[in-house]
């Protein structure tokens, strides 16, 4: 009997010790972690009004971060941190998990893991590279069901619907390398099937200049930018910030600007200035 107790407090302890430490690919573990819970502690000294002002807050923190693409890559999938590099999507998942923790009253890194895992993944884990929320109508459709943030486009004013057959990345399987796998290939091919005539809320380019979209748009708010392609929803991502004229900009990780960094001009003329685009898409964190 003893024997048993002694393995199952052994069992017992290995589980809580790999609960603590999951399998995650580090960029730099040691300055990784230590900034995380820098940040995080930093952030635990602040007085926020509310939830889109902490994430402003944290998102703030990472400017000036080098812009660098396609950083979750490589085989087998598995959960990838790397605060030193970051793209559009990385950015505001990092900032979305911060913000989380923040508000579980949380300070360490091993938090922020469960909150970065829970966002990027389906059902927030990980299983293969199609467990990995790659097209953003797919990621709101997924975190929205579990409660992690909320669409606020749709109670948006001027609030218009788009209908698309998202399948860009089967599409074009040439461009990631594991779809060459037939397995992955089929997995995403039954995902991107759940997203045929798929219709969804925007906000289009020519309204977002009208006072009353304007004044609809929360700081902290994460900005989906739509797409003029016919398979694919969004291309690109940022929070909305407000700069020192008194008006929203997008806070974004900027593949042309080199790194993370506020636009020069308003959100409205932002995304008109960019012709690949037709609007924006509006999703607010949730306590």
């Amino acid at each position: 009997m003893r024997f048993i107790s002694a393995i199952s407090a052994l069992i017992l302890g290995l589980g809580a010790l790999s609960a603590q430490n999951p399998d995650v690919k580090w960029h730099n573990e040691k300055t990784d972690t230590t900034a995380i819970t820098e940040i995080l502690k930093s952030a635990s000294s602040q007085k926020f009004t509310n939830p889109g002002k902490r994430t402003a807050w944290l998102g703030k923190q990472f400017i000036g971060t080098k812009y660098v693409g396609q950083t979750l890559e490589g085989s087998p999938e598995i959960l990838t941190v790397n605060i030193d590099e970051l793209d559009c999507t990385t950015f505001v998942e990092t900032v979305m998990a911060l913000s989380f923790t923040l508000a579980e009253h949380r300070e360490s890194w091993q938090d922020f893991l469960y909150n970065l895992r829970r966002i990027r993944y389906r059902a927030g884990e990980v299983n293969g590279y199609s467990s990995r929320l790659h097209y953003i109508c797919d990621w709101a459709m997924d975190n929205i069901h579990r409660g992690n943030f909320v669409d606020a486009t749709r109670d948006m004013p001027k609030c218009k619907y788009v209908v698309r057959s998202i399948d860009f990345m089967t599409g074009h399987r040439d461009k990631y390398a594991a779809l060459g796998d037939s397995i992955e290939y089929t997995r995403m091919r039954n995902i991107e099937n759940g997203y045929r005539n798929h219709r969804f809320p925007y906000i289009k380019t020519t309204d977002l200049a009208s006072k009353e979209v304007q004044a609809a748009i929360h700081e902290g708010d994460i900005l989906a930018f739509v797409s003029n392609m016919k398979d694919l929803d969004v291309t690109h991502m940022g929070i909305a910030v407000k700069g020192e004229d008194g008006k929203m900009h997008a806070l974004h990780a900027s593949s042309t600007g080199g790194k993370v960094m506020l636009s020069e001009t308003p959100l409205a003329n932002f995304v008109k200035n960019n012709r690949y685009w037709i609007g924006v898409r509006v999703f607010r964190l949730k306590e």
